[in-house]
């Protein structure tokens, strides 16, 4: 398998951890977004929307969107699960996970920083603010049912959503003193050798230069 992805985008990041937590040979193929490489007609091709991550199958398939990747991974290397198989926990795990994929992370993204730059806003106290906010919501959602990560006892798209999106909270500048549920839970997948694995400072795109 290939993995079209940027170093630090944060749903690549998610399928990489995936990945490593079902213990998975995959190429990463670097697509530079600084260079807008994800823009050109060959990754069009992949990714109309001109976005990663993309994971290209042995038999050439091309999936794309990192929460539907994690879901193929479940459904075609069931351990270790990654969405929990009683309802309303599966339920809980995919509302966590999209209060990041749907709230949280597009608000923010290069596209949008652009079009804040444009009408002469302030990219980083938008970024700042949408994920504060959005990351404020996601503890209160996640206290009744949290255990040692966000659903329960074991690791769960919701984790693999909420580390990355830290990462970013942190360039940011997001004050998360009173957020520690939230750093409770990523410090525990921070001990664990998938997350390790999957950081941005291990892929073969990474830079010195942290823009």
């Amino acid at each position: 398998m290939r993995l079209y992805a940027y170093w630090r985008s944060s749903a690549s990041w998610r399928v990489r951890i995936a990945l490593q937590l079902k213990g998975l040979d995959v190429t990463i193929v670097p697509v530079n977004l600084l260079h807008s490489e994800q823009k050109g007609e060959g990754h069009r091709a992949r990714s109309p929307l001109g976005q990663v991550p993309v994971l290209e199958l042995a038999d050439g398939t091309q999936l794309t969107q990192s929460l539907a990747i994690v879901q193929w991974l479940d459904a075609t290397h069931p351990e270790p699960p990654l969405v929990p198989v009683e309802p309303l926990a599966k339920a809980r795990a995919w509302a966590l996970a999209e209060v990041v994929n749907a709230g949280i992370q597009p608000l923010q993204n290069l596209s949008v920083l652009g079009a804040i730059d444009a009408m002469g806003g302030d990219r980083k106290e938008w970024g700042r603010q949408v994920i504060r906010d959005g990351l404020v919501g996601l503890q209160r959602l996640a206290e009744p049912h949290a255990g040692s990560f966000l659903v329960g006892d074991t690791v769960s798209v919701a984790d693999l959503c909420l580390v990355p999106q830290l990462y970013n909270a942190r360039r940011f500048g997001v004050a998360l003193d009173d957020l520690s549920l939230l750093t409770e839970v990523e410090a525990r997948c921070a001990a664990l050798p998938a997350f390790q694995a999957a950081h941005p400072d291990r892929q073969p795109d990474a830079t010195a230069s942290r823009t």
